[in-house]
C-alpha cells in the first residue's frame, strides 16, 4: 500500500489569468480540486512545496492529503502544467478520491536483481525495459506506490509480460481484461549477435578480376 503525503494548501477567491500571474509572482501555484459530491474548489500552494514534491516519484502515483486549515481531502494529481523552459510549475489539477470506489492510476515499475540474473551475467545480452509504468485499478487503500519486478531468474530470450507481474492484493491491470493481444511485453532479454563482415558489393569482384590481367601486362612492359 502506498503511503499518503500531506501538502498544505490555501483557498483562493481570485480567478482568471491575471490573478494566476499575480499568484505566481508571489511564489504560489494556482490549482483546482474537483470530483466527488463536492463542488470544485480553487486553491493555491507554495511553489517551493510543489517543486520539492514534484521531484519525487510518489507525487504522481500516490494518494495525497491536501490540508486546508486542518480539513484534509484525499486526492490524486491528474494534471500538472510546467513552464516550457523555466523550472516553474504553472498549474495543478487534483481529483478527489472515494475510499469505496476503485480508481485507475499509472504506477511506476521498479526492476530488481537484473545484473545478477542469468541474462544479466551473459555477455552480449541486452535487457530492454519495454514499459516503465503500468495502469492499475484498485481501491484507494490498496494503491501501491510502485510495483516491483524481480528479474533474478531472467534468462536469455525470456520475455516478461504484463500477466507475469506479481500484483499486490486487490490490484489488477484493466488492460488484461481486453484480451491476450493486450498482454504487452514488459522486459525482453535478447542476445545481440555481431553482424558478419559485409560481402563485396555486386560488381566489385568482377572489376577486380578484370583489372588483374591489365596490371600484369603493365608489369611485363616495365621489365
Amino acid at each position: 500500500m502506498a503511503k499518503t503525503h500531506q501538502i498544505s494548501v490555501e483557498k483562493r477567491d481570485d480567478e482568471g489569468k491575471g490573478a494566476s500571474r499575480r499568484l505566481r509572482r508571489a511564489g504560489f501555484v494556482p490549482a483546482i480540486v474537483y470530483g466527488g459530491e463536492l463542488k470544485p474548489v480553487s486553491i493555491q500552494i507554495l511553489h517551493k512545496d510543489v517543486w520539492h514534491a514534484s521531484q519525487n516519484e510518489w507525487f504522481y502515483s500516490s494518494i495525497l492529503d491536501l490540508s486546508l486549515n486542518g480539513d484534509v481531502q484525499k486526492v490524486l494529481l491528474r494534471d500538472m502544467q510546467r513552464h516550457p523552459f523555466k523550472q516553474l510549475v504553472l498549474h495543478l489539477d487534483f481529483q478527489r478520491v472515494n475510499e469505496n470506489e476503485a480508481i485507475r492510476v499509472r504506477v511506476p515499475l521498479h526492476f530488481l536483481n537484473q545484473e545478477g540474473s542469468p541474462a544479466g551475467k551473459t555477455s552480449g545480452v541486452v535487457i530492454t525495459h519495454e514499459l516503465n509504468e503500468v495502469e492499475v485499478s484498485c481501491l484507494p487503500g490498496n494503491l501501491p506506490e510502485y510495483i516491483e519486478v524481480d528479474l533474478g531468474e531472467l534468462k536469455v530470450d525470456d520475455i516478461l509480460h504484463l500477466s507475469d507481474l506479481k500484483l499486490p492484493k486487490g490490484v489488477e491491470i484493466p488492460e488484461l481484461r481486453l484480451g491476450k493481444e493486450h498482454d504487452h511485453a514488459v522486459v525482453v532479454a535478447k542476445e545481440v549477435r555481431e553482424e558478419a563482415e559485409a560481402a563485396p558489393e555486386a560488381g566489385e569482384g568482377e572489376a577486380a578480376a578484370a583489372a588483374a590481367p591489365a596490371a600484369a601486362a603493365k608489369k611485363d612492359e616495365k621489365k
